[in-house]
């Protein structure tokens, strides 16, 4: 009887098949990150023309003194989880993870929300969406007010001065 062989793969076989897993998950793993952080910033823009689209229709109700509302005080005015019937700081525009992103993160941003108020009436406001980390869960800031237009700026955090997106 002659040798016969084992039937199997050997020890450098399976060094060459790990080597090559190894090196497809480090050329696929960063792409996925940068997949991630451009999918939390189109999320972000998403999500200030809705914040927008929810102003303007907050000023539109004009509730029960029009010329003493405008544009809602807080981001949270906008939400709600009861709606019967919608009130001045319960308006039931935008759902309450949206409402709620000034405190906890919405696909990875922050978002900032400020009024601009003359003779009693917010008149303006100023809306940012900052990474809640950036470089991780995205690198853009981005900026709006009552124009709808939104501004970026990779470093910082966004103003009117950046050019639009």
């Amino acid at each position: 009887m002659g040798m016969h062989r084992q039937k199997g793969f050997s020890l450098i076989e399976l060094l060459i098949v790990v080597a090559i897993i190894l090196i497809i998950a480090a050329i696929a793993i960063p792409n996925m990150a940068r997949a991630k952080m451009a999918a939390n910033e189109s999320a972000a823009v998403a999500s200030m023309r809705t914040i927008v689209s929810a102003e303007v229709a907050y000023d539109a109700q004009g509730w029960t003194n029009p010329t003493a509302v405008g544009y809602s005080n807080l981001l949270l005015d906008l939400g709600s989880t009861t709606c019967n019937p919608p009130t001045i700081s319960s308006a039931c525009l935008l759902d309450d993870v949206l409402a709620h992103a000034t405190t906890a993160p919405k696909s990875g941003y922050l978002y900032t929300y400020k009024p601009v108020t003359f003779n009693g009436k917010n008149i303006d406001f100023g809306l940012n969406s900052d990474p809640a980390m950036r470089g991780s869960s995205g690198q853009r800031s981005f900026f709006t007010d009552a124009t709808g237009v939104i501004r970026s700026n990779v470093s910082n955090a966004s103003t009117v001065q950046d050019p639009p997106i």
